[in-house]
Order: structure tokens, then C-alpha cells, then sequence
């Protein structure tokens, strides 16, 4: 099994877990993380077919989860879900160029003050799609080949994506324009031709971005277009985020990567799968007792950090 995507609820008590298998498990933190816990504590409280093919993303808005994978996107309500009462709401398919092609959906990204959704993947195109009525807006197209992760600049309307064409690409919403292109491999640098050119993850903070695949894990000055820290990890790596004075990230390898933003590694915290694909943070407000790191990748078990220092345990699909 593979752990592709994860999700926390709105309440900040649950962990959706997405596989390639097309199932959605559910996972009580609260439980799990009691002094109460048994081993029971630590499966799934409902597993769901949701989708054909693998789930590649979800994400969740103050009522529903959002899944992805196999050319189209779903919607559950958490409500529902946690009655184990799993039927879909709806399910849209972004307009696709012909009605034979049905590429998979890689990344979604939520953009809350439009009360929109974005999803990329191997059409490369990027899709907005208007959570309230339901219908896609606009494409923004730009990228030469398979789109694989998406990031959120808060402060503008602006969204980074980044793909196996190497680039990774700024886009004003507002304009529906590109407005920067990092072709993160033409810096030598940054460039490892033996892995490829393909971006896997990228995060963004403000000014600053990192992103990794190919080419090395690099910290980037956004306006001046200019790298400032290259970390020293070989393995690709596929997922990537901020965490207060720190950047995470995890890939080929069972460790947790904690850099500081001068490039030191200032930890590497095992896991118990030989290769990570997903980090998630749960900083739900209204569930401070399960403020949690959890990880998963290319085994069953999704591994549970209370402190980002060790893991405390595992919950298995």
C-alpha cells in the first residue's frame, strides 16, 4: 500500500488518509493520542471507496472533504463521514481538451478569500473551480508537461505550481496571468541532471519559497528570483513546508528532514516507511490537544509525531 494524501477535519480531532486503492480511511487523533488509547485506538474508525484510482490529494473546508485523483474531484460532508455514512455530495471534472483524455488530479489547493478550489495535474493546466456554484472559472495554462504540487501565497492572490517541466510558475489570480518563472534546473546550483528536472514540492512563505524533486531542496528569494540556500540532501525529495523558525521536508528515505533556513539539518527523525510522500500539520485551533506532525508514504502506516522530535506512534490503514 501507498499513502498518497492526508487531510485533518475542521474539528481538528480527524485524520483522513487517501491510498492507492482509491479508499479513504478515517482516523480518530483524539483517540489515538488519550492515555486511554488502545491498539484499536490506532485503526480506522470507517474506511470508504472513493475514487477508481489512487487518491493523489484531499484537503477540507470548514464542512467537507475534498478528494482527487483519477480526473475528477469529490466532495463528503465531515458530518456524514463520521456517521460512516459515506456517500459522495457531488463530483465535478475540470473541462478537459478532449472527452477521451482524462488526466489524473496530482495537487488541490483551497483559496479561501475567493472560496475557490485549484487543481493541477496531467493536463498541465491549473483549474479554479468556484466552491459555491460549483463551476470551473478559469485555466491557467503555461506549463509544458505534468503539474505535480501547488502552493499558496496568502498575502496576494498569487498561487506557485511546479511540474515535471522543471519551472515553477507565479500566478497573479487576480490578472489570471503568469507573472515569474524560476526554471529552477538552469541554476547550477541547484541542477542534479542525474534525478531529472521534474519539481515535486514546493511551500511558500511570504517572500520566500522552497521547492525540491530534481533538482536540490532550495530556499528562494521570490522577488529577486534568486536561490540563497541549497540544502545538502541527495534524495529527492516530494514533500516540503514551513514549520515557525524551520523548513520539513521528507522524500526518497525513511526520515523527517528538520533544516534550519541556513541550511544546517538540524535533525533527521525516523519513520516507518521506507519512503515518505506526505506531511501534514494539524494546527486546528479548536483541537489544541491533537496539534500534531503526521506522516505517511510507501507503507499502510501513517506515523504520528507529538513532538517533532521522535514518533510517538503509528495509526495503520
Amino acid at each position: 500500500m501507498t499513502i498518497f494524501s492526508q487531510s485533518v477535519s475542521p474539528c481538528g480531532k480527524f485524520l483522513a488518509a487517501g491510498n492507492n486503492y482509491g479508499q479513504i480511511a478515517i482516523f480518530s487523533l483524539s483517540a489515538a493520542l488519550s492515555s486511554e488509547a488502545k491498539e484499536e485506538s490506532k485503526k480506522p474508525v470507517v474506511t470508504f471507496q472513493a475514487h477508481d484510482g489512487p487518491v493523489y490529494s484531499m484537503v477540507s473546508t470548514d464542512r467537507h472533504l475534498l478528494s482527487a485523483g483519477d480526473g475528477e474531484v469529490k466532495a463528503w460532508l465531515w458530518a456524514e463521514i463520521l456517521k460512516k455514512g459515506c456517500k459522495e455530495l457531488w463530483r465535478r471534472q475540470p473541462p478537459y481538451r478532449t472527452s477521451l483524455e482524462v488526466p489524473e488530479i496530482n495537487a488541490l489547493l483551497l483559496v479561501p478569500k475567493e472560496n475557490s478550489l485549484i487543481l493541477a495535474g496531467g493536463d498541465c493546466q491549473l483549474h479554479t473551480m468556484d466552491l459555491e456554484t460549483g463551476t470551473f472559472t478559469r485555466a491557467l495554462r503555461g506549463h509544458t508537461d505534468y503539474i505535480h504540487c501547488l502552493a499558496l501565497r496568502e498575502r496576494s492572490p498569487e498561487v506557485l505550481s511546479g511540474g515535471e517541466d522543471g519551472a515553477v510558475r507565479l500566478w497573479d489570480l487576480r490578472t489570471v496571468r503568469e507573472v515569474q518563472t524560476i526554471e529552477v534546473y538552469k541554476h547550477e546550483e541547484c541542477s542534479r541532471p542525474h534525478n531529472g528536472r521534474w519539481i515535486g514540492c514546493l511551500a511558500t512563505d511570504s517572500d520566500w519559497m522552497v521547492c525540491g524533486g530534481g533538482p536540490a531542496l532550495t530556499l528562494w528569494h521570490l522577488r529577486s528570483s534568486t536561490p540563497t540556500t541549497i540544502f545538502p540532501m541527495r534524495a529527492p525529495q516530494k514533500h516540503v513546508t514551513f514549520y515557525q523558525d524551520l523548513i520539513l521536508s521528507a522524500g526518497q528515505g525513511r526520515c523527517v528532514n528538520h533544516w534550519q533556513l541556513s541550511g544546517e539539518l538540524k535533525a533527521q527523525v525516523p519513520g516507518s516507511s521506507p519512503g515518505l510522500l506526505s506531511l501534514s500539520l494539524n494546527q486546528q485551533p479548536a483541537a489544541p490537544e491533537c496539534k500534531v506532525l503526521t506522516v505517511a508514504g510507501s507503507s499502510c502506516r501513517v506515523d504520528v509525531f507529538t513532538n517533532l522530535g521522535y514518533r510517538a506512534f503509528s495509526l495503520s490503514f
